[in-house]
Formats: structure tokens, sequence, C-alpha cells
């Protein structure tokens, strides 16, 4: 393994560009019942920078998650008699995918036989960069052959709670808590993704490179914080940061903004729709800082 440390990489921000220049994330997310993690997840895109942010979601939840931010637009996808999207989604998502940069599945998408087929097909065949999240990562538990047909058709990014590690290697979550970068290598391994091992010290992981990450605090242990995480790293793999580099700086902006947060919420008042607003400010405090590693100053 090679520990990496520093600042995570930036990415580039033309001043001629427009909305098509910085990208297009597409979100499958949510369910009856689950649709604010949609919502979050769109935040947290949103916030990355990125040009485009749609939400592909069950049709019953389009006036919900539409009313809830103007600035994404929303896909209704057909749904099953328990509110989740419906396997028969598949060809709309995937001509979705074919005009997004990158992709996330998974907040909120609850469980079925139909979503675990959609979710291994997604992961092993979807040609653009896809994050995989929350039910997501639980559906690819289910299958059990994460890994098996051999890499990926192109950029992957895993983001388990020690839970959900835990599901996908088969091991339990006190294991994984006592080799947490250890544990992530592997599955970064056998997968072929950048794994993001969330928690006090995120591990974030190719298989090769690791860092652990040291922004963030305990106000950040809330529903939903997660699904704005998602989101920000699609938002980032949208504009075109290679999985690594999008993991590393999205884990980073997301500590950094809880940081900035509890400032004036406190740790036990930070709730997840919190950190979309202080990511702006997380993101000025690393320009900040860039910009003065740049220029020393008079001598």
């Amino acid at each position: 393994m090679q520990t990496v440390t520093g600042e995570p990489p930036f990415p580039e921000r033309s001043a001629a560009g427009h909305k098509g220049t910085f990208g297009h994330v597409l979100i499958a997310a949510g369910s009856v019942g689950m649709s604010g993690a949609a919502a979050l997840a769109g935040l947290g895109a949103l916030r990355s920078g990125v040009g485009l942010v749609r939400l592909a979601v069950p049709e019953s939840l389009v006036g919900v998650v539409a009313a809830i931010e103007p600035s994404y637009m929303v896909l209704p996808l057909p749904e099953d008699n328990g509110g989740r999207t419906s396997g028969t989604a598949e060809p709309e998502l995937s001509r979705a995918a074919a005009v997004a940069t990158a992709m996330a599945i998974g907040p909120g998408w609850g469980q079925s036989v139909e979503l675990e087929g959609l979710a291994t097909s997604l992961f092993e065949n979807l040609e653009c960069p896809l994050v995989v999240d929350a039910d997501g990562l639980n559906l690819l538990s289910a299958a059990g052959n994460l890994g098996s047909e051999g890499p990926p058709a192109a950029d992957r990014v895993l983001t388990p709670h020690p839970g959900e590690m835990a599901r996908l290697m088969g091991i339990d979550v006190s294991s994984v808590q006592a080799d947490r970068e250890g544990v992530a290598v592997e599955l970064a391994s056998r997968s072929g993704a950048v794994v993001v091992l969330k928690g006090a010290g995120t591990v974030i992981t190719d298989g090769v490179r690791v860092v652990v990450n040291r922004t963030g605090n305990s106000g950040l242990a809330t529903g939903g914080t997660g699904d704005v995480l998602a989101g920000l790293v699609a938002g980032l793999l949208a504009r075109g940061l290679d999985p690594f580099a999008a993991s590393w700086l999205g884990v980073h902006l997301h500590g950094l903004a809880a940081d900035l947060a509890v400032v004036e919420l406190g740790e036990s008042g930070l709730i997840a729709s919190d950190l979309p607003d202080w990511i702006p400010a997380a993101w000025m405090e690393l320009e900040g800082r860039r910009v003065g590693a740049d220029d020393p100053g008079e001598n």
C-alpha cells in the first residue's frame, strides 16, 4: 500500500465554461418513504460545481423531489407495487446515462429482486463512471458476485459504511473496524473499484494508494449525510476527476463542510440537510489554501 498525504487534487474551472463544460450527473435514488435520500444526493451533487444534475426517481416521487430544489431535473421511472424503482427501468436509465458524464445509484432505493438485478447490471455494464452507495451496495452484497465477472466497464466508486462493508466482504463489523485500511484495499482489489470506507478517519483507496481523511466530526453521524457524500463524489466524477481524486476531494470537502458548520450549529445540532449549505464555504477555504500556497507573498 502507498499512503498518500497532503491536499486532494483540485478540478480545473474555466472562466469561459458553461453548464455543458462542467459535466452532467445522473442519480438514481429514492423510493416511497425515502424521497429525502434522492433529494440529499442531488443537493450534494449540485454543490460539487457540476453543470447539470438529474434525479431518476420512481414516478410517484417526482412532485415531492422536484419541490425540494428547483436546480435539478427529475426523470420519472416505472415503479413496483412497493414504490421502488422497477427492474423495467433499466433501458430508460441506460439512455439517460448515455448523455451523462457520471452516475450514482442506491440512496433510498430499497431492496427487491428486480433492483438486485438492476444494480448488478449497472455495476458491470454501465459505460460511464458510477458511484454505488447505500441500498445499491446492499443489493450487490445480496447478489454475491461482486467482481466475479471481471472488471467493470468503466470507473466505479463504492461508498460503504462499516455495516455495508461487512456484508460486501462476508465478515463482521468488528473485523472491518479492526483493519479498516486492509479491508478497504481488499475490496478495491476484488471489485476493481475505488472504495470509500466511511466513518471516523474515512479510508479512500484504489487498491494501491490509500488516504485516511482527517476532516469531519461526530455531527456527521446522522441519517442522510452519506447521501450528500454520494452526490458530491458523483458530481466531481462528472466534472472529469478520476475516481480516486473525486473520492478523496469529495470526502475532504464533506468533512470540512461539517467542521465549518458545527462552529455555529454544534455537533449535536447538525443534520444532513445542513451540509449542502456549508459546502460552498468548504470550497472557499480550500481555494484560499491553494492561493496561499501558490503566492508566498513578499520576501
